[in-house]
């Protein structure tokens, strides 16, 4: 496994690329209301991407159709935007995003309520929010990746909630996916040793029921297997020689 560790240049463009990326998901998460479609949301995230002067990470990334992954309610990830999805008040809705700044990649997600959601929802939205966080206090140097996996399984977990296995976050550069994979689930290994100029994408997927998730026929979208809600929560972070920084925040 080959870990890119990024220069003081690099770290620059990522650092663009995420403070975009940011301002990006800050003007989707403004936007959302009760009657917009799933395709209304792609369509102005795709606008504000270009009119930073960035590439949507996402379009036609190996065959995916959009530049933002709409998911709502029961799906996890990868919910591909339609005219017909509308969104409706009560309805939670994850929308996950990347941009490409002068040839680096910045990828994060947030889960958000559509109008007034249940307390159930919102706790949910909460704890995925809260176990990144958890996640990341030991996302420093010296400290090894499992270490991350598992400070947010526990956390999530310890809410009675799912922890989804078949996805993991990744390293991120010059290409969207790059080693590690960063599970949110412990290892049985440590896994590798971090060091500064690592950058990640640590994205707790977190089910309200059960782990278990399904594909459905488009090949992209995951759901929920026993149809609970889910959140996604993710941001892409900077391993230094002290605090990560979290670059799409």
């Amino acid at each position: 496994m080959a870990v890119s560790i990024k220069s003081a240049r690099e770290i620059e463009f990522m650092r663009e690329a995420g403070r975009i990326l940011a301002s990006v998901h800050e003007e989707l998460g403004k936007a959302l209301k009760p009657g917009m479609s799933t395709l209304d949301i792609d369509r102005l995230g795709e606008k504000l991407i270009r009119s930073y002067g960035c590439i949507p990470s996402f379009k036609n990334y190996n065959g995916y159709p959009a530049s933002i992954c709409v998911s709502v309610n029961d799906e996890v990830v990868h919910g591909i935007p339609n005219k017909h999805r509308i969104l409706h008040e009560g309805d939670i809705v994850s929308l996950d995003a990347g941009v490409i700044y002068h040839g680096y990649h910045s990828d994060a997600a947030r889960t958000h309520a559509i109008g007034s959601i249940t307390p159930e929802a919102e706790k949910l939205i909460r704890v995925t929010r809260e176990s990144f966080f958890e996640g990341i206090k030991y996302a420093k140097a010296g400290n090894h990746l499992n270490d991350i996996s598992s400070a947010i399984q526990a956390y999530a977990e310890s809410f009675g909630y799912g922890v989804v296995r078949d996805l993991v976050g990744h390293g991120i550069g010059t290409h969207l996916h790059e080693d590690p994979e960063v599970p949110n689930f412990s290892q049985k290994r440590k896994g590798i040793k971090l060091v500064p100029g690592m950058t990640l994408a640590v994205e707790p997927m977190i089910n309200a029921g059960r782990p278990d998730v399904a594909w459905m026929d488009d090949d992209w979208t995951v759901v929920t297997d026993d149809g609970s809600l889910s959140a996604h929560y993710e941001n892409t972070i900077l391993i230094t020689e002290g605090e990560p920084e979290i670059l799409s925040l």
